[in-house]
């Protein structure tokens, strides 16, 4: 199928999740979107495959928490077959000293208090003040942040109303609330956490969240914030919690494909971009992989902001800025993922037997101490002899995935190194890591080893080949202070625009950041559609 100039107003280059919502929200409002996907499939990182026989699961992002419930409502997407259950417990953190700690409503007060009655009397207060900023963040998700502008009172006016605007919602927080939120963008997830706790269990549960694709110790300044990231979701009106798409991940973006394709928009796969046309000082289409060129109003990327202006531009179209800015733009999640087939449901130690215990989200690593010499090890070696595993498995929420009386689990794995020292390949050493991962599951959960059918591994070198996530960076750039909010992807570029007329991002490397969010997405096609018209 060829696509005639007249025919299109916009193209996207990427068919991940914020592609289509941004594709979706375009077509609603009268456009001719095209979407272009190099995969055979749409949804970049939210697919779901067989990776073995008769065993299905989510093959990179791997569990529902912070998608824009906005999103869902406006693209209908339960409509078009999107259903998502909560898990029947939070996270399950299992202890080498036979000891473990349960998560989830009505019960995480008791579990901590097994470990320090001081604790679980703060645990309220974490609470409350956590929910107030987290719902700050939840409204400013959904709006472009303020855009530093050179170009006069007339361009800086709307970012000044917008930046005004803003200042009130910070007003709203009290005093001790505001310092907070200036804390979380700074400090460490470990200073914040020691700020009300004792007890290990409850900072290790928690302070998780802080190196969650986050190639850093939970002692680095800034991880606090990773740590806010990731709880300002929501799943079925439930503030914070985390669920699972029936169906997997892919489940999401089919849903939104159909969404979009329902709204008018046109999809293409096995359609990558080779080149980001720039004629006279303006973006006025693509040339794909196959050589073939089409034009379009304006081109929208769904990429890393470092792909999209060092790989798919022409550097001399490129303003030397930017080129600076793509050059120290920071990437890398330290992230190893795998999916297993199971002939049995993993048996732990410290809590024997099935139960909700095995629908949380499984931590294995009993301490931030555990955590920092993760990433110590990986700094030095290039992977962490003892790593992180969180294990997820859907299986028993989701029958769907697997064959009867067997199951699948995802393992999202820390700390390995972006890119291998002294000149190493993650090809060459993609299943010796991965024995090392399931050998940390076994200390667990004995047995473990022996049930596993099949595997599929993700290295931080394959997750940047097959889904353009650079070194693994599941965020499309870190989410440090320098990387945030009006920095981010740069400053005079957080309006979703990119530095050449015609071109916009609606990736996660825009505003709010990563995750499966439907947000860039969603800021992104309000930016494109007051451009065009």
């Amino acid at each position: 199928m060829r696509t005639t100039a007249d025919a299109v107003d916009a193209i996207l280059v990427g068919g991940g999740h914020n592609g289509l919502v941004c594709a979706a929200y375009l077509a609603r409002s009268g456009l001719k979107p095209l979407v272009l996907e190099k995969r055979s499939v749409v949804g970049g990182a939210a697919v779901t495959e067989e990776f073995h026989p008769g065993f299905r699961n989510s093959v990179a992002a791997y569990t529902v928490s912070l998608l824009q419930p906005k999103v869902i409502r406006d693209l209908d997407l339960a409509a078009h077959g999107l259903k998502i259950v909560l898990r029947r417990a939070n996270n399950f953190l299992p202890r080498p000293d036979g000891t473990y700690l349960l998560t989830g409503a009505g019960r995480t007060h008791a579990e901590v208090a097994k470990f320090s009655r001081r604790d679980a009397e703060r645990l309220p207060e974490y609470e409350r003040r956590l929910d107030a900023i987290a719902d700050l963040l939840r409204d400013l998700a959904l709006q472009p942040p303020p855009n530093v502008t050179d170009g006069g009172w007339l361009k800086a006016l709307p970012e000044l109303l917008r930046a005004g605007k803003l200042g009130k919602r910070l007003k709203s927080l009290d005093s001790t609330l505001r310092t907070e939120l200036l804390d979380l963008f700074a400090i460490s997830a470990g200073e914040y956490l020691d700020r009300f706790f004792e007890s290990e269990p409850i900072k290790a549960v928690l302070g998780f969240d802080g190196i969650v694709g986050n190639y850093a110790s939970p002692y680095t300044p800034g991880s606090a914030y990773v740590l806010l990231h990731h709880v300002f979701g929501e799943v079925n009106g439930v503030k914070g919690a985390w669920g699972h798409a029936i169906g997997g991940m892919g489940a999401i973006t089919q849903a939104m494909a159909r969404s979009a394709i329902a709204s008018g928009t046109r999809i293409r796969t096995d359609c990558g971009v080779r080149e980001i046309l720039v004629e006279r000082g303006r973006v006025v289409g693509v040339v794909t992989e196959a050589g073939e060129t089409l034009r379009a109003r304006c081109v929208i990327a769904n990429v890393n902001p470092k792909l999209l202006y060092e790989r798919l531009l022409d550097p001399a179209h490129v303003p030397a800025p930017v080129r600076e800015r793509m050059a120290n733009w920071r990437c890398g999640s330290g992230t190893f993922r795998m999916n297993v087939a199971l002939s049995r449901l993993p048996d732990f130690t410290c809590l024997p037997g099935e139960g909700d215990h095995l629908t949380a989200g499984i931590i294995m690593a009993p301490s931030l101490d555990y955590m920092d010499r993760a990433w110590l090890e990986a700094r030095a070696g290039g992977w962490s002899k003892n790593p992180i595993v969180e294990m997820l498995i859907p299986s028993t929420l989701d029958d769907s995935l697997a064959p009867r009386g067997q199951h699948v689990a995802s393992l999202f794995c820390q700390h390995v190194a972006p890119v291998l020292p002294d000149g190493k390949s993650w090809d060459d050493h993609r299943e010796e890591v991965a024995d090392v991962m399931i050998s940390t599951v076994e200390r667990y959960a004995p047995g473990f080893k022996d049930s596993v059918l099949g595997r599929q591994i993700k290295s931080p070198l394959d997750l940047e080949r097959d889904f353009g996530l650079i070194g693994g960076d599941i965020f499309h750039g870190a989410l440090s202070l320098n990387q945030l909010f009006s920095a981010r992807p740069m400053l005079g570029y957080a309006n979703y625009r990119g530095a050449l007329p015609g071109l916009y991002l609606c990736g996660a490397g825009t505003h709010p950041g990563g995750g499966v969010t439907g947000a860039p997405g969603h800021n992104a096609a309000r930016a494109v559609l007051a451009g065009l018209r």
